[in-house]
């Protein structure tokens, strides 16, 4: 019960730490919020949460990497893919050697496995921090999917580069050329095993689909289980789970083309995921908070590991480490920019202009740490092989917490001043694309239609009922290919949005009518969620 109970705390916070970030008259990121209810629990309750490493792992990670790589839009993963595996493969090992060597030679206390270890759980970036902390200034959306992919990829990195400085750490032992094949073994094993189980479960699923029907509830849990069935699985043949997670969730994506699942089923699917990737998130980050009174407490004690004694020594050091993961940070960025430029000439041989400096900036301050550096350092083992505790595990905890406070306030204060008026190099438009889309879905439409009114008309005859109704759901569509066929393309937009706005100024007054009925006990609970849920789709569509 106990355990049960600092659950539903825990969830508790989460809920609360949303509705205080919006009730601040200072605009403050939701995870510092988390972090700060957090503290305020761990002060006020003698319970400690104490979850083992692997236990944490297991419950955190795989569903929310698995629902990264499922949500990512595949087109610009792709555009930007040479960009994104630089930042999030070549800046990620850059990042554990020269911040690992850096770590052990600041502190020469930590051993120089658990300093790789520490600059493992720091290289992953998470781009939910930054799209909390720049909620009121916008992300341009080129850049916001280069720091999604670089997230998905180099959270299953620097998680795969812990394992292996864990490794080292417990057994004293590491071969560069071990550790290579390993790696290739590891990271290639895992992905395949989460592309196939995927495939596997997709296609079982849509077997008993097609023949026994669609269980809504059925099919959002096997979404919810093929990460941890993936996870599970690569981990029992000593593969990476995390990655393959991760290869679950983009072939997820793949997968569901071609077995489509019902329209209730998909958006339902979604409000449940979106409650689950909320709630992990933000209990991570309470989790973090709910352990800094302890992680504070013993700061002395963990200080004096280091040969000093006084404990703002600590704060030196998280200074020092967030400092060069910004610099190294800042320097890639600017190289792999670079490089991108001149890759890319236009057609008469000129290079583009070089991104201004604000740009490099912003992706640079844009490298905040978050809920996968929490879970990673978390993950780290109790004690060696041999029974003794492992080596400076508080210290590490206690650097990792502080690299990821220190990385959401300055990015806090200075992102949004950086992204102010920021715009990305021009995309071309996608407008023309989309109309022959929606006209040949249109054509496609109209033609089914006219089979389906002839093979009404030949098998139930009184074909002038069939053709009456066939013919205004044709009009709608002809409409359609009309509008987008002809150049009066601001007229048309002008008169959609125009249709827009009267449609919900009408579902408003039909929302308020709905509300008088119920109220007046002249509709029934069935009729009105009914009724409501009607009203409720038709507002997505015309809203967004």
């Amino acid at each position: 019960m106990e355990t049960v109970s600092i659950v539903l705390f825990l969830l508790l916070a989460v809920v609360v730490s949303g509705a205080l970030s919006r009730m601040l008259p200072i605009p403050a990121p939701v995870p510092l919020v988390q972090i700060g209810l957090g503290a305020i629990i761990g002060l006020s309750t003698s319970h400690r949460v104490e979850l083992d490493p692997e236990l944490f792992l297991l419950l955190f990670l795989p569903p929310l990497l698995f629902l990264d790589g499922w949500r990512i839009p595949k087109d610009e993963l792709f555009k930007d893919l040479s960009t994104i595996f630089e930042l999030a493969l070549g800046l990620v090992l850059i990042t554990v050697v020269g911040m690992g060597l850096f770590i052990h030679w600041m502190i020469p206390a930590m051993p120089l496995a658990v300093a790789f270890a520490l600059a493992a759980v720091v290289s992953p970036t998470d781009p939910i921090a930054v799209s909390a902390i720049a909620a009121r200034v916008p992300i341009p959306k080129r850049m916001m999917h280069i720091l999604e992919g670089e997230s998905l990829l180099n959270d299953a990195s620097g998680l795969v580069c812990l394992r292996f400085a864990i490794a080292a750490a417990m057994t004293g032992v590491f071969s560069a050329g071990e550790a290579a094949l390993n790696f290739l073994w590891v990271a290639g094993a895992g992905l395949v095993i989460g592309v196939l189980v995927t495939l596997a479960v997709t296609r079982a699923k849509a077997w008993v689909t097609s023949r026994w029907g669609e269980d809504t509830g059925s099919q959002i849990l096997v979404s919810l289980l093929i990460p941890f069935g993936s996870y599970l699985a690569a981990e029992h043949v000593h593969a990476s789970g995390i990655l393959a997670a991760v290869g679950a969730g983009v072939t997820m994506t793949f997968a569901e083309i071609s077995r489509q699942a019902l329209a209730v089923t998909r958006m339902r699917r979604n409000s449940v995921w979106d409650t689950i990737q909320f709630s992990l998130n933000g209990i991570i980050f309470v989790l973090l908070g709910e352990q800094l009174p302890a992680i504070l407490s013993s700061a002395k004690r963990t200080v004096a590991m280091t040969g000093h004694g006084e404990p703002w020594w600590l704060a030196i050091y998280i200074v020092a480490i967030v400092a060069g993961l910004a610099a190294l940070r800042f320097l890639w960025v600017w190289a792999s920019l670079r490089l991108t430029i001149l890759r890319n000439r236009n057609k008469n041989g000129v290079e583009v202009r070089s991104p201004e400096w604000r740009l490099v900036a912003a992706m640079s301050l844009a490298g905040v740490r978050g809920a996968i550096t929490l879970a990673g350092v978390l993950t780290l083992p109790l004690a060696l092989s041999d029974g003794t505790p492992f080596p400076a595990r508080d210290l590490a905890i206690f650097l990792a917490a502080g690299v990821i406070i220190a990385s959401l306030l300055i990015a806090s204060v200075g992102l949004p001043v950086l992204l102010r008026g920021l715009t990305m190099p021009a995309e071309p438009s996608k407008q023309a694309d989309e109309d022959a889309a929606r006209v040949a879905a249109a054509e496609a439409a109209i033609q089914a239609i006219e089979r389906h009114q002839h093979e009404l008309s030949e098998k139930l005859g009184d074909a002038d009922r069939y053709a009456a109704a066939g013919a205004r759901v044709m009009d709608l569509y002809r409409e359609r290919i009309e509008g987008l066929g002809t150049d009066r393309g601001e007229d048309i937009r002008l008169q959609e949005r125009r249709f827009k706005e009267f449609r919900l100024v009408g579902l408003k007054a039909e929302r308020a009518a709905l509300t008088e009925l119920i109220r007046t006990r002249r509709l029934g609970s069935a009729t009105m969620q009914k009724l409501t849920r009607e009203l409720d789709l038709s507002e997505a569509r015309y809203r967004f």
